[in-house]
């Protein structure tokens, strides 16, 4: 009786070539491994070149050269533009105009939206999804084609060229009020129906137990909703037309403007840091609690 046994040459190639397969598909993982973080430190390079550009430019002496768009700082570094640009602008006034658009337009939209995310989440009556349906529909206008309605409007009731007037349009957020509906919603019921029973009003279950309870929520619309306006233009451009009424964006580009005509790049950039600057210092300070906020909300 033979047994029948493998050359040995042939079993040699085999387990090499095993090995050779194995090596192969270690490399390809670590390469694979590689590449996304590859691929996202080139993107994060690409989208920060302009951000780098400017801090070159502002901190730069001469900004008109034929080196001008390097992105490398150009020796001796100064704060002379930034001293310039601050005394070409009434920036304090500037400022609290933003600070009062911005963060007044949302103190009123936390109000707004929680009453009514806490009506279309707890309380059941005729056509509440029609009308909850009606409401998601303004994601879907853009904003610019209410802007003359709205001028009109503003100017009936005798709100325009005011900063009360320009806030008004943003009073209602549909967006935020789906997120607060939905926040509400994880809520247990039972919780609502407690401090019911407790006595509290039902102004006190929101803004007493609900709203601490969501606070993620909130503060991730807070984020969304200050971004936006203090970057907002083109509304503010139409409905402000006193020099003392002026916001942020719409003064940098007046300020831009009287300074491009002099190739002041570095005067440009140096005022648009400062219009950037307290939206960036709130994102280092606070830059967890937005990640956990946006998180928590499942926004992505």
């Amino acid at each position: 009786m033979s047994v029948e046994t493998t050359p040995q040459p042939l079993l040699k190639k085999s387990v090499g070539s095993q090995t050779g397969a194995r090596r192969g598909s270690l490399l390809l993982r670590r390469t694979s491994r590689m590449t996304l973080p590859i691929l996202l430190c080139c993107a994060a390079l690409l989208w920060l070149t302009p951000f780098i550009w400017m801090l070159s430019s502002a901190f730069s002496e001469s900004s008109f050269s034929p080196n001008m768009a390097s992105m490398l700082p150009r020796f001796p570094l100064t704060f002379d533009n930034f001293k310039q640009a601050w005394e070409s602008a009434d920036w304090l006034r500037l400022y609290a105009n933003t600070l009062f658009f911005s963060f007044g337009t949302f103190l009123v939209q936390l109000v707004t939206i929680t009453t009514a995310g806490y009506v279309f989440a707890y309380h059941e009556f005729r056509g509440k999804q029609a009308l909850f349906y009606l409401l998601l529909i303004q994601l879907m206008i853009m904003p610019v084609i209410m802007m003359v309605p709205n001028m009109m409007i503003l100017k009936q009731i005798g709100l325009l060229n005011t900063l009360t007037g320009t806030m008004m349009p943003y009073f209602a957020s549909a967006f935020g009020v789906f997120l607060m509906r939905q926040a509400f919603l994880a809520i247990p019921r039972e919780i609502e129906e407690a401090a019911l029973m407790e006595g509290c009003r039902w102004w006190q279950v929101v803004f007493r137990v609900l709203i601490p309870m969501s606070w993620p929520a909130i503060l991730a619309f807070a984020t969304v909703s200050i971004t936006y306006h203090w970057n907002e233009y083109l509304w503010p451009l139409m409905v402000l037309n006193d020099p003392d009424k002026q916001v942020l964006t719409v003064g940098l580009v007046s300020f831009a403007m009287g300074a491009e005509s002099g190739g002041q790049w570095g005067l440009i950039t140096a005022g648009t840091l400062m219009v950037c600057f307290p939206l960036m210092l709130a994102f280092v300070l606070f830059q967890k609690q937005f990640l956990k906020s946006f998180g928590f909300s499942g926004i992505k």
